[in-house]
C-alpha cells in the first residue's frame, strides 16, 4: 500500500493527497495547480495556520517573529535556505506575530523569534531565539527524521 501525505494547497486551501515518494517531486495543486511545497517558507495568517494544523500530514515548523525583531531579521535568510534544503520533509512557514496577534497569544509566543515544529495539529518541539546556521540545521534534521 502507498504512503499518502495530505497537504494543504498554499494558494488555494485545497487538500491534496500527495504518494510520500512523490513529495521531492515538486508536487502541484490538484486543483489550481499551483507548487504545494515551494522552496521558500510559507507567510501564514491565522486562518491558514489553523487548516494546516487541521489536516497536513507533513511536519510544519513555523517561526513566530516581527518585522522590527533584529534576532528576527537577523535569522530570516537562513530559515528561507533552509525551507528549500528540507523541501519534502517538512513545511517551513512564518508568521507575523505583530499582524496575528491573535495566532501568537493561542500558542503563547512570549519572545521572538520562536519557532514551534508541529505533527498532524500538535506541538512537538519549540525553540525561541535566533539559531545559526548550523544549530537551525541540526534542529531540523532532528525533526525530519
Amino acid at each position: 500500500m502507498t504512503v499518502s501525505a495530505i497537504l494543504i494547497c498554499p494558494a488555494c486551501q485545497a487538500k491534496n493527497r500527495v504518494p510520500e515518494a512523490r513529495l521531492v517531486e515538486a508536487p502541484q495543486c490538484g486543483k489550481c495547480q499551483a507548487q504545494l511545497l515551494p522552496a521558500e517558507p510559507l507567510t501564514l495568517n491565522g486562518g491558514l495556520l489553523n487548516r494546516l494544523l487541521a489536516h497536513e500530514t507533513l511536519p510544519l515548523v513555523v517561526d513566530f517573529w516581527a518585522p522590527w525583531c533584529g534576532p528576527c531579521q537577523q535569522m530570516a535568510p537562513t530559515f528561507t535556505a533552509a525551507a528549500a534544503n528540507f523541501q519534502g520533509q517538512l513545511r517551513l512557514a512564518k508568521l507575523d506575530t505583530e499582524a496575528h496577534s491573535a495566532a501568537a497569544a493561542l500558542w503563547a509566543i512570549r519572545s521572538i523569534p520562536t519557532l514551534i515544529a508541529f505533527h498532524q495539529g500538535k506541538e512537538i518541539a519549540r525553540q525561541s531565539g535566533a539559531l545559526s546556521a548550523g544549530q537551525l540545521q541540526q534542529w531540523l534534521q532532528s525533526l525530519a527524521s
